[in-house]
């Protein structure tokens, strides 16, 4: 791949990593800042290797904060429920609803986070007694929130109050519908708000303005726990739990879920969710995710890639490209022959959605082959006709880690269709797409559109792409973010030290996701002795020093990297950046994420 002239930079800020200024993949490699002091301080306090000293004060990790760091907690991070704007109101409410019983429904998003925040709530009313109804909208028929017309059908089903996840907090004219029904409606949410909330009885969104929760990091399914947490403690001060109140704990699988499939910074109350989530969805006791572990052949622990890879593709191809409620039926059900029916559906949806996605990514880069222009403005924009509107947010992250931009991927109606395109974007560290994209809707280029800052959505017009696209370049130009890509290493280590012994020190940072990233290592000065193509497109290779020490890794895409063209080649002579870890058959995994000649 072929370095662009425009990802050049001007002026080094510090000096290439072992000289990599751009690498196979186009990278400049770059040391993480880290204070080298606490680096050592770290270790020695740690009685760990430099190596780790360096990966955490590269985190910002200090001697104060570092045992926490390493075993976060929720009782260390977990926040006052009552922090957050209406949070009691909205406990109140659903207490008042569970001992009246009244009927509550939930409206969830169609994706991870918004399942995952729907079987919480739908667990936790059934550990009371109270079954909770729920309804997830047609990503194609009906688009993402709440509308009218499900509201009226909420209605007709029997609902008093509907609480709306990881979506409603910009839905007004919704939400108003549903109070001339005479709906109660409460908002859980945590998406950018661009005005004030909607008139429902309760907001709880830490993005609003005026809450003061310092939460806004959370995902939908965060909030909720926090939510459940509220319930809790509100039924304990009016003596609801004669029996015991809910174990919300054994909940904190589905807030993981959630909180790492959402792409949300691993980090405060987060890291501590994330943590003691994954602990409880090690021991499969939910009948949904544990009929996926079988279905999918994804026996081991339970880590943030199999959230994130294996669970988080399978449960977003119902809302994608089959049936939007099937992922929240998968893990709020508690009949094992129900969970495995789905997860079997489940996983066929998921391959089919490979098919669709690989079709869409190829025609896009088609596209930007055949303009340079394109590629080299500051947001990236494709649209195409007939592209599939499930698959558009996977490929514009494919794109986003190709090209090294935030990049929007629009599917447009089929010409003489009518209709208006849909849009998803997925952003780079430093650029708030969501942000931008809300200008763009605020400077009248957008019917709908909004987000947070690593991922957007749009509802667009088709004649305006163009027009909206020169906009979002021009917003994002002007906030000066580099554009050139550079690749992060935290240490630099020998072949020999790239063993079990690191990998399994390094396991104790984790979980790793945004806001702390897997570690990466550069291995200089390797030989390839031997490179094999397993899978579509992955590369085994075993590399070797100059004195003997040898390194079995994978480059996964290597024929979408282009690292294959170097890798692949007996005899040549590498530098490597990897990360690793230990695999889910307890084997050291080296995975390349780069390589340039030595």
């Amino acid at each position: 791949m072929a370095v662009r002239e425009d990802l050049a930079p001007v002026e080094q800020a510090a000096p290439a990593l072992l000289g990599v200024g751009c690498s196979a993949t186009s990278k400049r490699w770059v040391q993480r800042p880290a204070d080298e002091a606490l680096a050592q301080t770290l270790a020695r306090i740690l009685d760990a290797p430099e190596a780790l000293g360096r990966v955490l004060a590269g985190r910002s990790v200090t001697t104060d904060t570092a045992e926490d760091f390493l075993a976060p907690t929720l009782k260390t991070f977990f926040p006052d429920p009552s922090s957050f704007i209406d949070m009691d109101k909205a406990a109140g409410l659903l207490c008042d609803a569970l001992q009246d019983g009244r009927k509550v429904a939930v409206f969830a998003d169609y994706d991870v986070d918004g399942a995952s925040s729907a079987a919480q709530l739908i667990r936790y009313f059934r550990a009371c007694g109270a079954e909770m109804d729920f309804y997830v909208p047609d990503r194609i028929e009906e688009g993402y929130g709440p509308s009218a017309p499900a509201f009226q059908e909420l209605q007709r089903r029997g609902a008093e109050i509907v609480v709306t996840v990881d979506c409603g907090a910009m839905a007004h004219e919704p939400i108003q519908a549903a109070n001339a029904l005479g709906l109660t409606v409460v908002v859980l949410d945590h998406h950018q708000m661009t005005k004030a909330p909607p008139e429902a009885f309760a907001v709880v969104n830490p993005n609003r303005a005026d809450c003061p929760s310092g939460c806004g990091h959370l995902a939908a399914a965060g909030v909720t726990f926090v939510l459940l947490a509220a319930l809790n403690r509100e039924g304990r001060r009016r003596g609801m739990f004669e029996d015991g109140e809910p174990d919300i704990i054994k909940l904190l699988d589905l807030a993981a879920l959630g909180t790492i499939c959402d792409v949300v910074p691993l980090v405060g109350v987060n890291r501590a969710i994330a943590a003691q989530g994954l602990k409880v969805m090690g021991e499969q006791k939910n009948p949904g995710l544990a009929a996926l572990t079988l279905t999918a052949q994804a026996q081991g622990p339970a880590t943030t890639y199999s959230a994130g890879f294996v669970y988080g593709p399978r449960i977003n191809a119902g809302g994608r490209i089959g049936r939007a409620d099937l992922g929240a039926r998968l893990l709020s059900t508690d009949d094992p022959a129900t969970a495995a029916e789905i997860a079997q559906e489940l996983d066929a949806l998921n391959r089919e959605r490979r098919e669709v996605e690989q079709g869409v990514l190829d025609a896009a880069v088609a596209q930007l082959e055949a303009d340079p222009e394109l590629e080299a403005r500051s947001v990236i924009t494709v649209a195409g006709e007939g592209w599939h509107p499930g698959v558009i947010g996977v490929v514009a992250g494919r794109l986003k880690e190709r090209y090294g931009r935030p990049t929007i991927v629009i599917g447009l109606p089929l010409e003489g269709a009518g209709g208006y395109g849909k849009g998803s974007g997925r952003s780079i560290i430093g650029v708030d797409l969501g942000g931008a994209i809300a200008a763009a809707r605020s400077a009248g280029l957008l019917v709908e559109g909004g987000g947070h800052a690593m991922a957007a959505g749009l509802t667009i017009e088709p004649d305006r792409v163009s027009e909206a696209a020169a906009f979002l370049d021009a917003h994002v130009k002007a906030l000066n973010v580099s554009m050139v890509r550079e690749l992060d290493v935290d240490a630099v280590v020998s072949a020999a030290g790239a063993n079990r012994a690191l990998a399994e020190i390094i396991g104790r940072a984790g979980p790793f996701g945004a806001g702390n990233p897997e570690p990466v290592f550069a291995i200089p000065d390797l030989s390839v002795r031997g490179a094999r193509e397993v899978g579509k497109g992955h590369l085994k290779v075993t590399l070797e020093d100059a004195g003997g020490a040898r390194v079995d890794a994978i480059a996964f895409r290597a024929a979408d990297t282009g690292l294959d063209a170097l890798l692949g080649v007996p005899g040549a002579r590498v530098h490597i950046c990897a990360k690793i870890g230990i695999s889910k058959g307890r084997y050291l995994d080296v995975r390349i994420e780069d390589a340039a000649e030595a």
